[in-house]
């Protein structure tokens, strides 16, 4: 019989953590094999965890109360459409990869929001992953486990996402944000300063043209990949094109396959402005750049809605922010903002007053902190 969260707790079990991220800068670049800048949040998935000596995995899901039983054993396992995907995915996969787990009782419960573009998905597995490998004592390298847990979504789950989400749930730090090369998996610390603080909007939206979108921009840009592959040496990706390449090569792409290309070429060239803006502490051309991408977002990827340009569009005009834009794949979701730590109070009442107004809608506010990576 699954436990739940509590039950598990009381009896001993293993607790572990795993934090979702937002994204300040570097959208829909990431299956571009191109630059992001996420940073993990102090929002986050926990699992308590306790060995069996059978090969089930029983999942409780302290949220949704619900609970299902899977096999390891099971020679055919097959995606259902439900959120125990996440977990049977990694489990599947990490077998495949040549882990082998052992049963475990397993009790879910997070704080990060389900469809706000925080990465529950990846939080969860990764926590979830984490804790299967400790309880069967196998130790996996960071990086591996993100590599696992992205192929687990790609090929179970049938999420064709990049590696941005899982790589900041395993490997984020607090204090820090990550610029990302998600082709060679490279990245770089960057302090945040300590009087600005990441403050999160969510729409309370979330549009359900979303997911099939996602997959058709991916297919859009593929489509751009082979025209310059045509016509420029080295190119596997869109990263690998430059903006000038772009100006001199683009120009024969149909209308939508221009618009998509244009995004993630020259918002890999953001990423890089961003990351030089942040490292000498100028704010300023990070909000700019902030507001460049969602412009992008917004005209050239097609993947904000109403609510949250209306949402950016109230937050450039308070005081004390530096910048704001969308964040996640779109479509509804959330945005993120750079504020100032002592106008937060301020930027939170102006920010639900006017979005409330505008939209009829309460959004949730989240003043999020940095934080390391699944323990």
């Amino acid at each position: 019989m699954a436990q739940s969260f509590e039950e598990l707790q009381s009896g001993g079990a293993r607790i572990y953590r795993a934090p979702g991220r937002v994204n300040l800068i570097g959208e829909h670049t990431d299956y571009n094999d191109g630059f992001v800048m996420p940073a993990a949040i102090d929002l986050c998935t926990q699992v308590a965890i306790k060995h069996r000596d059978d090969r089930k995995l029983m999942i409780t899901s302290d949220n949704l109360s619900e609970k299902v039983e899977f096999d390891l054993d099971d020679p055919g396992p097959r995606a259902r459409g439900h959120w125990s995907d996440y977990v049977r995915g990694v489990a599947v996969t990490l077998e495949r990869a040549g882990y082998r787990l052992s049963g475990a009782d397993l009790a879910i419960r997070s704080d990060v929001p389900i469809g706000a573009g925080l990465s529950s998905s990846a939080a969860l597995e990764v926590a979830t992953g984490y804790a299967m490998l400790e309880t069967a004592g196998i130790e996996i390298d960071r990086v591996e486990l993100a590599k696992l847990c992205q192929q687990a979504e790609n090929e179970f789950v049938g999420m064709r996402c990049g590696i941005m989400d899982q790589f900041t749930s395993c490997c984020g730090q607090a204090g820090t944000a990550l610029m990302l090369d998600c082709r060679s998996l490279e990245y770089r610390l960057l302090p945040l300063p300590e009087d600005v603080r990441l403050v999160i909007c969510t729409t309370m939206v979330k549009h359900e043209l979303g997911s099939s979108e996602y997959n058709t921009r991916r297919a859009e840009c593929e489509a751009g990949v082979k025209h310059f592959a045509n016509l420029l040496p080295d190119i596997q990706a869109l990263r690998d094109v430059t903006v000038n390449d772009f100006e001199r090569c683009g120009h024969n792409l149909n209308q939508v396959t221009y618009k998509r290309c244009r995004h993630v070429i020259t918002e890999n060239a953001r990423v890089m402005e961003a990351t030089a803006a942040l490292e000498c502490g100028d704010l300023n051309v990070f909000g700019d750049l902030m507001a460049q991408s969602h412009r992008s977002l917004r005209d050239d990827y097609e993947v904000s809605c109403a609510e949250l340009d209306t949402m950016v569009d109230l937050a450039t005009k308070i005081e004390g922010v530096f910048g704001a834009r969308m964040t996640g794949g779109g479509f509804g979701g959330c945005t993120i903002n750079l504020v100032k730590a002592d106008s937060v109070a301020e930027f939170k009442r102006s920010a639900a007053r006017g979005y409330e107004l505008a939209t009829g809608l309460g959004p949730e506010i989240f003043v999020c902190s940095t934080a390391d990576g699944v323990m």
